[in-house]
């Protein structure tokens, strides 16, 4: 299951397409345990519900952003907002949001949704198969690793790059790690860490949606591998 809320428009073409992230004690507050501007913290968050987004069959109208860092943060919020619109060229998304300026809090915390709009039958149904190919796109990274070692995740243009290729589906790694994510995709088969082959750490939680999953067919290896790059990792089951 997606961490999205699909809302249908019966008497409309479309759906609509709700997702949400959140961030705690990240920012650029005393007692918070990850120190970035908030500009950073604005981006990655969006990332992660943009990326749900756009998995989902979604194309975001709208961004809303829950601010409890205080009224002085609320501009750098939306520049890191609009930093990632930017890099996907949705250049019409409103922004919009609220700050609690009432009572101020010892660490940072910020939410955000992207509200998005999806065409009656784009979905794309996922049963299992051997003639399946899986890869991983990008490094599950969190925390600081994220800063640290930023050539690693995966960059907002290559995901939508993917996400636009006919027949292969998408699914941003959240903080449960890949491992998880795989048994989301599939209920009729289990998966287990051992029967996951890849050089990267199933269980690893990957913070920020820094990498996610790709399922393809054979014929478009060569170019989802072409699109991705360095960032590709494959990613087979021990059958």
């Amino acid at each position: 299951m997606r961490d999205i809320l699909s809302i249908p428009f019966h008497e409309e073409c479309c759906s609509l397409i709700i997702a949400s992230d959140n961030s705690g004690a990240i920012g650029a507050k005393k007692d918070d345990h990850i120190h970035v501007p908030y500009e950073t913290v604005a981006y990655y968050s969006f990332r992660v519900a943009v990326m749900e987004c756009i998995a989902a069959g979604g194309i975001p109208v709208s961004v809303v952003i829950h601010n409890f860092c205080g009224n002085k943060v609320w501009n750098e919020l939306v520049i890191g907002v609009q930093k990632g619109l930017l890099e996907l060229g949705f250049n019409e998304v409103s922004i919009t949001g609220s700050t609690e300026s009432n009572f101020s809090l010892v660490q940072s915390a910020v939410g955000l949704i992207v509200v998005g709009k999806k065409p009656f039958g784009t979905t794309r149904e996922l049963t299992y198969s051997e003639r399946l190919k899986f890869a991983v796109v990008g490094m599950p990274l969190v925390g600081n690793e994220v800063i640290e070692h930023e050539n690693k995740v995966v960059p907002l243009p290559v995901f939508q790059e993917i996400s636009r290729l006919k027949d292969v589906v998408i699914w941003p790694v959240g903080s449960k790690g890949i491992l998880h994510e795989m048994n989301q995709m599939f209920t009729e088969r289990k998966f287990t860490k051992e029967s996951l082959i890849t050089v990267l750490d199933v269980l690893k939680s990957s913070g920020p949606a820094t990498c996610f999953i790709t399922i393809y067919q054979d014929k478009d290896e060569e170019k989802i591998r072409k699109l991705t790059n360095n960032y590709f990792y494959p990613l087979q089951i021990d059958r």
